[in-house]
C-alpha cells in the first residue's frame, strides 16, 4: 500500500489548478492520521494525480471544491471510501518472495500441524489487496494438506482497506499475465480458464475460493474486530509506509491476533526493531510468536 505516481502523463488534468496549501494540509492530515500513509510535500503532486480523476468523476473544478464536498455533510459517506482506494495503490503477485512460501510448506505448516497438532488452521493475509496473496497462500496449504494426508481443515482471512481491491479479489479470476508466476501443475489443479478464449483470463476454483474471506479492515483501527487467534500471518511490505510510532501500534495489534507459537512473516525489507514484542526470528523475515502457551 503506497502512494505513488500511476503513469508519466500530467499530474492534474488541463484547466484544475494544482493542489492549494490548505487543501493539501487537509487531506493529507485525513490520510496520515486515517490510514497512517505517510505524505510529505514531495508527494503533492502524486496525490494531485491521484485526485485529479476523482474531480473529473464529480465534475468538479478544483481541489478545494473537493474537500469542501468530501469533507462535508452531503459528500462525506458516499466520497471517503473513494477517497482512499484512489490513493493506495496496492502491489502484489501470486507467490511473490516465493522463499516464504518454501519457509510455510516445508517447516512452518509441518510444525503447526504434524508437531502442533492443530486441527483448525486459520491463516491471514493482513493487506490482501487483489487477493494473489490469499490465494496462493490457499494453493501452498491445500498442496501441502493432500502430500502429507494430514486431518486439518483451514480457513484464510483478506483483509485490505481499499473496497475496490477487494471486489476484485472476491471474484478471483485474474488475467493470463497476472497468472504466469502460478506453476503450470497448480494452475491446473486450482484454475480454470475463460470459456471464452479471447478473454484471457483464468479465475481461481471455488474449492479455492470458498476457503477465503475478504473484508475490509483499517489497521489504523483500534480494534480489528479479530475474535479468533490466527496461526499464519502474511503481514508483509505493510510497515514501511508507516512512521515509527505507527509501526509500533498495528505490529502491536497484529501480534494481539497471533496465536501462541504462529508465525508472521515480513517483508524483506522490514524488521521488528524496537519491538518488544515476544517474536523470535526463525528465518530471513519470518517470526514465531513466543508469548503465551500453545
Amino acid at each position: 500500500m503506497r502512494l505513488d505516481n500511476p503513469s508519466n502523463g500530467p499530474a492534474v488534468m488541463p484547466g484544475v489548478p494544482g493542489l492549494d496549501p490548505e487543501s493539501f494540509e487537509r487531506l493529507k492530515e485525513f490520510i496520515e492520521q486515517n490510514l497512517g500513509i505517510k505524505i510529505p510535500p514531495s508527494k503533492k503532486v502524486m496525490l494531485e494525480s491521484r485526485l485529479s480523476k476523482r474531480l473529473r468523476a464529480l465534475g468538479l473544478s478544483s481541489f478545494e471544491e473537493y474537500c469542501a464536498f468530501t469533507f462535508g455533510p452531503e459528500g462525506y459517506h458516499r466520497e471517503i471510501q473513494l477517497l482512499i482506494d484512489a490513493v493506495t495503490t496496492n502491489e502484489t503477485d501470486f507467490f511473490r518472495e516465493d522463499a516464504h512460501y518454501r519457509i510455510l510448506a516445508e517447516r512452518v505448516l509441518p510444525d503447526l500441524i504434524s508437531s502442533g497438532g492443530i486441527e483448525d488452521l486459520r491463516l491471514w493475509s493482513v493487506a490482501a489487496s487483489t487477493g494473489q496473496e490469499a490465494y496462493t497462500l490457499a494453493m501452498v496449504t491445500e498442496e501441502y494438506r493432500n502430500a502429507s494426508r494430514a486431518r486439518f481443515d483451514y480457513t484464510i482471512l483478506g483483509t485490505d482497506v481499499s473496497d475496490a481491491v477487494l471486489r476484485v479479489a472476491s471474484t478471483g479470476v485474474y488475467t493470463e499475465r497476472q497468472a504466469e508466476k502460478i506453476p503450470g501443475t497448480l494452475k491446473r489443479r486450482y484454475c480454470l480458464r475463460s470459456k471464452d478464449p479471447d478473454a484471457g483470463t483464468i479465475r481461481m476454483k471455488a474449492a479455492i475460493r470458498e476457503r477465503i474471506m475478504f473484508r475490509n479492515l483499517n489497521l489504523m483501527n483500534a480494534d480489528y474486530g479479530i475474535r479468533r487467534k490466527y496461526h499464519v500471518v502474511f503481514c508483509r511490505n505493510v510497515f514501511i509506509y508507516f512512521d515509527r510510532e505507527t509501526q509500533r501500534r498495528v505490529l502491536s495489534r497484529v501480534h494481539s491476533c497471533m496465536a501462541p507459537g504462529a508465525y508472521l512473516f515480513m517483508g524483506h525489507s522490514e524488521n521488528l526493531s524496537g519491538s518488544d514484542l515476544p517474536l523470535e526470528g526463525v528465518a530471513p523475515a519470518v517470526y514465531r510468536n513466543i508469548g503465551g502457551k500453545r
